[in-house]
């Protein structure tokens, strides 16, 4: 009866248990990544992890905690070495499963087990598919900027025609000719033309009185 199995057992004892996940880790941490079944594959996750985390801190406390459980000098050396500065800034969630299938005899479902921070073409894939973007975003995020950039430099150039002085012109006053001027003008320039003889009449009178006035004495 299962009255009391809050984890998977794996069908063995407790020591068996415990020795066959102290392999599965220190294989895994030496060669980041192991194929073995689903079942035992959870279990791992579960056991390796808790160690993976303790490996953050290098210090001989956490050391001699971490080789309780594994009793490897190797993977412990391996384990607060590369593994520790590659997994520095992950919060959790060191591993990865990936299912490969069935097996053939007992149709036991078969799977991958990696440490995330160590495969490489899977990180590189997706840095690839988030760079992709569709063409209708790109021209609105395009439009976007463009009218922000408008709208900084149209702020600016108002600003700077606030900040210049106004340079004032000095204006040029020109004398204004009155039209009663310019009629006066032209009233004498008109009676010149009709009367150009005006002026010879009086000197006339004159030569003539001239005349006379010489001519008196003689008469007397």
């Amino acid at each position: 009866m299962r009255h009391g199995k809050k984890f998977n057992h794996l069908s063995r004892k407790s020591a068996h248990r415990k020795a066959l996940l102290a392999n599965l880790a220190i294989a895994l941490i030496e060669h980041k990544r192991i194929r073995t079944t689903l079942a035992k594959a959870k279990a791992l996750r579960k056991y390796v992890e808790p160690l993976i985390t303790k490996s953050k801190s290098d210090t001989t406390h956490s050391r001699r905690i971490v080789f309780s459980y594994l009793q490897n000098k190797h993977a412990i050396s391996e384990l607060f070495g590369p593994v520790a500065n590659k997994i520095a800034d992950r919060p959790g969630g060191y591993t990865r499963i990936l299912r490969t299938g069935i097996r053939q005899g007992d149709s036991a479902q078969m799977c991958i087990i990696e440490l995330v921070d160590f495969n490489e073409t899977y990180q590189l894939e997706k840095k690839e598919a988030k760079k992709k973007r569709s063409r209708r975003g790109s021209a609105k995020s395009k439009s976007a900027t463009s009218d922000v950039k408008n709208e900084k430099q149209n702020q600016e150039n108002v600003e700077k025609v606030k900040d210049k002085p106004v340079e004032t012109k000095p204006v040029e006053t020109k004398p204004v000719e009155t039209k009663e001027v310019e009629t006066k003008a032209v009233e004498e320039k008109k009676t010149d033309k009709v009367n150009p003889a005006a002026d010879e009449k009086p000197a006339d009178k004159d030569k003539s009185g001239s005349d006379k006035a010489k001519t008196d004495p003689e008469t007397e």
